[in-house]
Formats: C-alpha cells, structure tokens, sequence
C-alpha cells in the first residue's frame, strides 16, 4: 500500500481504513515510511481530522507495534491514572501508593516533561539510586508483591508512538485531539490496564486552556479507550494556578512525602488526588462509590500504609530504604534561596501558570532540547494561591536557584506572571467529569 496514496486520501479529507492504518504504523516501526511521509500524514490528520473509529484503530495499533503487557493471576485489579501535563502537578506521586494501599494495583508507566510542564520521571529521578528502567521482570515482581511501581516508558511500548510523536513535536502537529488520544491511550492500553483516570489539566497553565477545548479531548479519550476496551472516565481539573505549594522536580519529591506523612496537604492538591483516586477504585470494583472509595483512601493516609507503600516502591527501585525518615540528607538543595516579594499589597486575583512552567526551565529545572540535563534543584516552593490577600513586599513564594543571577530572573518573571487587581473567582479544582 503506497504511503502517498495513504496522504492523499486524508488530505482530501477521506476516513482511513483499518488496512491503511495499519500500514500506516508497520511504516512507523520499520522505517519504511519517511520523515517526510510521517509528517505529511500528521499534518493532513491534524487539518482534517479522523473520526472515532479511525482514532480506534490508531490506537490499537499503535499499541500493539511493540510489547503488550499482561498480568495474569493478579489478586486485583490493574489501575492507572494519567494527567495532560500541568504545572506543580505532583499527584501521580501520591497517588498511586494510595490506591495500592487499597487493594489496586498500579503500573505506572509515566513520561519526562514536555514544554512548560514537569514530567513524573524527571522527578522521580531527584530521588538518588531510583531506576526508571527497571528490567521487566523486576517491574512485574513489584508491581506484584508492593502494588504499585512509577517508571519511565521503555523503548519496547507503542514504540509507533514514539516514532510519531517525535515527528509531530517537530512539525506543529502536536495539537490534535485525535492524534493526542491515540498517543495517550496506545501507551496505556500497552501496559495492559483494566481501568484509566484521565486527569484534563484546563487553563492558562495547560494544554487545553479552555473547557471546550478539555471537554473535547476528555469525550475524545473517553470515546476511544472505551471502544478499544478500556474502562476509562476523565476529570476536567482546574490548571489556572500552581498544583499544590511546590514546582520543581526534588521540591515536588519532597512536597510529596509531606503530604503522605500528613504533614502539610494543600487543598486543592489533595481534592484533586482524592477525587482521581476514587474514580480508579470505583471502576476497579474495590469501592460502591465515591464516597466510600474517599473514605478509604483517606484511612491509608491516616494509617500510614500509603507512605509506607511509597517508600518500600522506592526502596525496591533502588532508592534510599530512609526516605521518608530522612528526605534532607538524600533531596539535593539549591545553594541560592530568595523571596518572591510581592509589589503591592492586595488580593492574588491572577496567575499566569504556563509563565511559571517556564520559569522552572529556565532555572535549569526542564529541558529546552531533549539531550539537556536538569538541575533537580531547582523551582519554586511555598506559592499562594489564588483569592489570598498580600501585604506588600510578603512572600508570594520562593525561588531556588543555582545562583543569585538566576533567582533574580526567576523573581520578576514571577512578579510579572501575578495579578493584584480585578475580580476574582473561586473555581472548583474538579470542574467537569466524562464518562
């Protein structure tokens, strides 16, 4: 089947079949198609679009260009939960320890940061001895015996995906509903779950900064992880300040033992966690609804067991056995730590989220290319939020940094990312729910 005939049909707007995708993707694999080729078909996909059945069919194949995995004779079910990227967002880490005290088991299979957003990997690897890429057979054990393991995507799952994606990044077609659905779910379809929480990140600090724009793609990801097999409901959160108090990749690690150990849990941060988490138990069967999945999940914070299970998944991937004792000696510092000052006293009435994501970067706590290092370091910590009233010159947050050059720049890109005027509005952190 000649790849340009498989353009054209998209680029006159024609539904692909299923034998037109699937070379599609046997092309991506074997690199029978060319980067041009990729790209032209990314682009026809991303001015015309594809029709549910056509999203289907992409996702199942992209899933199934590479390894497929299976957990036979689990004791429970195998949940997961993914998040359209935000910033802050810290809830994979907490998350996924807590529904495996609860019965769930969770093979969490988390990526890196994109753009303005940080990734889970990246601050899971804050964390000094934790592998990312453990063989397989040592992510099955622990998933097994601990119920729960966050790693890194291996090259061997939906590498179609990964082909087409680096394309895509490259080409201006990472916009797309379909394409983004069929990308999210080959992955996740790939690590064999029985149940997906789709967290939408909507606003100025994520992908989709309107509620259409983060209903469109929760209905689309509902739609098609249902029709490929999949139990799946999406939630569309609030993305229109920082998630929790913390943004960076060892700050966050340490916001997240703090908020295991049931020392600090910031509202919205913690409404969010519970309201995914309950979803996954629901679905899996391990609660008659949300209410009493809340109440569990709450009983493993309170008990322990969900920072307990947090620590052993760090211990079993090579981390330190003391973590959660003794976060200091292992969470590297910046050497430089300032105030935020704000310039006026009022009310915090405005953020602009996606200016803070970049700033972490330029900290050196994200990546401008693929290849660059990160400064686990680095970020801000202690951010108000939104509705809080500021006497002038007081702290809206804290910058870390390498240096005082630095955190000079990261003070007035924060000052200028702040409003202290006009109305403000409460906006619930869950705003919508599909599916």
């Amino acid at each position: 089947m000649l790849a340009q005939e498989i353009i054209r049909a998209k680029r006159d707007g024609g539904a692909l079949g299923e034998a037109q995708i699937q070379s599609f993707v046997r092309g991506l694999v074997d690199g029978s198609w060319s980067e041009g080729q990729v790209a032209a078909l990314g682009m026809a996909v991303f001015l015309r679009g594809m029709n549910r059945d056509e999203a289907v069919q992409l996702t199942r194949a992209m899933m199934l260009s590479g390894r497929v995995l299976r957990w036979p004779d689990m004791p429970g079910p195998v949940l997961d939960k993914h998040s359209s990227g935000g910033v802050g967002d810290k809830v994979s880490l907490m998350l996924a320890p807590m529904v495996a005290a609860c019965g769930g088991y969770v093979p969490m299979i988390a990526g890196r940061g994109l753009g303005h957003t940080g990734g889970t990997v990246d601050k899971l690897e804050a964390i000094p001895g934790y592998t990312t890429t453990p063989a397989p057979a040592d992510f099955d054990r622990i998933v097994r015996t601990l119920g729960c393991a966050v790693i890194g995507q291996t090259g061997d799952l939906a590498p179609a995906d990964k082909r087409f994606y680096a394309t895509r990044d490259v080409t201006a077609t990472v916009e797309s509903v379909p394409l983004i659905t069929a990308s999210i779910l080959s992955k996740k379809l790939a690590a064999g779950l029985d149940v997906l929480a789709m967290d939408i990140k909507c606003g100025n600090g994520a992908f989709a900064d309107t509620p259409a724009m983060a209903r469109e793609l929760a209905e689309s990801i509902v739609a098609v992880g249902s029709g490929a097999g999949l139990k799946v409901r999406a939630l569309i959160t609030d993305m229109n300040e920082v998630l929790g108090f913390d943004a960076g990749n060892a700050l966050e690690i340490a916001e997240t033992l703090r908020y295991l150990k049931g020392e600090a849990r910031e509202p919205r941060l913690h409404e969010v966690t519970l309201a995914l988490a309950a979803e996954m138990l629901v679905l899996g069967g391990l609660a008659a609804d949300s209410s009493a999945a809340r109440l569990k999940l709450q009983a493993g914070l309170d008990s322990g067991a969900a920072a307990e299970k947090f620590a052993q998944m760090v211990g079993a991937l090579g981390g330190p056995a003391d973590l959660l004792e003794r976060p200091s000696a292992y969470l590297a510092a910046a050497p430089v730590v300032l105030p935020v000052p704000a310039p006026r006293a009022g009310r915090l009435t405005g953020l602009r989220t996606r200016d803070i994501g970049l700033a972490v970067v330029e900290l050196g706590g994200g990546r401008r290319q693929a290849a660059d290092a990160i400064d686990m370091r680095v970020g801000f910590s202690g951010f108000r939020h939104l509705g809080e009233q500021l006497s002038a010159d007081e702290p809206i947050a804290f910058v870390h940094a390498a240096d005082q050059a630095a955190a000079e720049r990261a003070i007035q890109s924060v000052r200028q990312a702040c409003s202290f005027d006009g109305d403000w509005t409460s906006t619930p952190i869950v705003m919508d729910r599909v599916g």
